[in-house]
């Protein structure tokens, strides 16, 4: 956002050029299909102002993108970002389509405030705009998926000392009044626009001994190239936890990419590969220019050529696997194995270079390969991928390389693996992992569908700490569809959720007892009636609007037929 654009103007007006993704032909990247590194929960596909009423983005245009996390600003936001002349993005106003869309947001508090870098005015000031946000928030009895206050923007450049005092002691102020309101809501932060080892390490031990932690950790990566800089960041971040005896904490980069690199289709790439590889929980694309497109991945609410990377990584279910990065080439992907559907998402080089996938074996003897690209069109003109090539290979010592000659530098590709036959034209089964938990945890078990699981979907209180799962279905056809649920229940007695689609009545979904938690093969089914394309379905101990399930239960995938 406009937060950071007085270092980059300062670049412009100096000369200085920002250069585009190196490139060095001749790379492979390797894909370890036999080697997991998580869930599939659509990390990278976040976004900063992304999301405004109405139409401004098409709840239809964010659906394919699976989107994980939003920072929107808070009930009453008085921010003018960006050139715009009425503000824009009210996170109460915003977060029934946030909810619809299958996300979470952060309230960013400081953008109460209409101007950008903040004016600060007085501590009585502050204390009353923070209870003001806090209080509407309370007073939203249906509004879910707020899951953080985020007390500060870039707080190395934007908290006036002068006036306000030592940020570190403001922050320990504003926490502890918001606790006297609110108790449940997570406090994240504190949002540096850089990664600063000395920053964090002052900030921790300060907010450790005041009882003032975050719950979850925010700083930014909004250099040129930071997607190289993760890696190191979050060892070293790691490390101070560890120093200081602080639980890990789930890490958000809720801003990512530079003004003239964030409609790169290929950097987007490598961030979903970075974010993936070291485990971030959410990252939001910044906001540079205009609010409430997706940031720029919608020109007049149809794809950038962007958008595509982010649809491509929205397909991806399972698992994430094992990429192995060369020189600038680099990717991210996933293995649905129900589906035995591999999708690699890539780019960074230009010229000739290879893709090498590993662990194919279970696909048969030979497999079906597309290849498809991007364009390269930036921002403001609508763009539609190209398919490349489409291809049988045979499956060697169950691996496979993949020539992708003439790789334009700032595209992003995708390779889709499949059998050559018996593969469902639409997606049947959904991993309870891969879905929106909220108030709940995702586990792994080797009797669960592709390895995991949710459980501890236990609260009923109230629309703060509520737990459901949310699924993003897209079917054929407007129908009625037999869905069986996996799941266990160890409780000894038969347990029941909610069970709610497209914003419709609840009806109940009973489920017998099993022998053991986290122990699947038990199943129950029941008739939802569904429209054509995407729909969301939610499995709920306790959601608005429904009393509460009974017992409890663990969620291991839905199938649709």
């Amino acid at each position: 956002m406009r937060r950071s654009v007085v270092p980059v103007l300062f670049l412009v007006a100096a000369g200085l050029f920002v250069p585009s993704p190196a490139s060095a032909a001749g790379n492979t990247l390797t894909v370890n299909v036999g080697t997991t590194v998580r869930p599939v929960t659509h990390v990278a596909s976040g976004g900063l102002y992304a999301v405004d009423t109405g139409t401004k983005p098409p709840l239809e245009q964010m659906y394919p993108l699976k989107m994980n996390h939003l920072t929107q600003p808070p009930y009453g936001v008085q921010q003018l970002g960006n050139g715009a002349t009425v503000p824009c993005c009210d996170g109460l106003q915003v977060a029934g389509k946030v909810t619809a869309a299958g996300a979470r947001q952060f309230w960013r508090l400081p953008d109460i405030y209409k101007d950008f870098p903040y004016k600060w005015v007085s501590w009585a000031d502050w204390e009353s705009k923070v209870r003001t946000m806090v209080n509407a928030r309370l007073g939203a009895t249906t509004t879910t998926n707020i899951d953080g206050y985020e007390l500060w923007n870039e707080p190395d450049w934007t908290w006036n000392t002068s006036s306000a005092g030592a940020f570190n002691a403001g922050w320990t102020r504003t926490y502890q009044l918001i606790r006297t309101l609110d108790t449940v809501t997570p406090i994240v932060g504190p949002s540096y626009s850089i990664y600063n080892h000395d920053w964090l390490v002052a900030f921790l031990t300060n907010a450790k001994n005041t009882g003032t932690l975050p719950d979850v950790i925010v700083w930014h990566e909004l250099d040129v190239h930071s997607y190289n800089n993760v890696a190191a960041h979050v060892s070293d971040y790691r490390a101070i936890e560890q120093s200081l005896g602080i639980s890990a904490r789930p890490i958000s980069i809720n801003e990512y990419a530079s003004p003239d690199q964030v409609d790169i289709p290929s950097v987007a790439a490598h961030y979903m590969a970075v974010f993936e590889r070291y485990g971030i929980r959410d990252a939001e694309r910044a906001y540079w220019y205009e609010a409430g497109t997706l940031n720029g991945l919608l020109y007049n609410n149809s794809p950038t050529a962007s958008y595509w990377a982010y649809k491509w990584y929205g397909d991806m279910a399972g698992n994430i696997v094992q990429t192995v990065p060369q020189s600038w080439l680099d990717g991210v992907a996933a293995y649905d194995s129900t589906r035995k559907i591999v999708n690699v998402v890539f780019g960074g080089d230009s010229g000739a270079n290879t893709v090498k996938v590993n662990g194919l074996s279970g696909l048969g003897s030979q497999v079906s390969v597309v290849l498809s690209r991007t364009g390269t069109t930036g921002r403001t003109t609508n763009s539609s991928p190209t398919t490349v090539s489409t291809s049988t290979y045979p499956v060697s010592g169950g691996s496979i390389t993949v020539p992708v000659s003439g790789m334009d530098a700032l595209a992003a590709y995708q390779l889709l693996i499949t059998p050559t036959s018996g593969v469902s034209s639409w997606q049947q089964r959904y991993e309870a992992e891969n879905a929106t938990a909220v108030n709940a945890n995702r586990f792994s078990s080797g009797s669960a569908s592709n390895g995991g699981y949710v459980g501890q979907i236990d609260g009923t209180a109230n629309m703060r700490n509520q737990s459901f799962v949310d699924f993003i279905v897209n079917v054929p056809a407007a129908r009625a569809y037999t869905m069986t649920i996996g799941y266990a229940n160890a409780t000894g007695a038969t347990a029941t959720q909610g069970l709610a689609y497209n914003g419709g009545a609840w009806q109940t979904v009973s489920y017998p007892p099993t022998a053991a938690w986290g122990v699947f093969g038990s199943t129950i089914s029941t008739s939802v009636t569904l429209k054509a394309g995407y729909n969301v379905i939610r499995l709920a101990k306790g959601a608005p609007n429904f009393a509460g399930g009974t017992g409890y239960a663990e969620l291991d995938y839905l199938q649709l037929a």
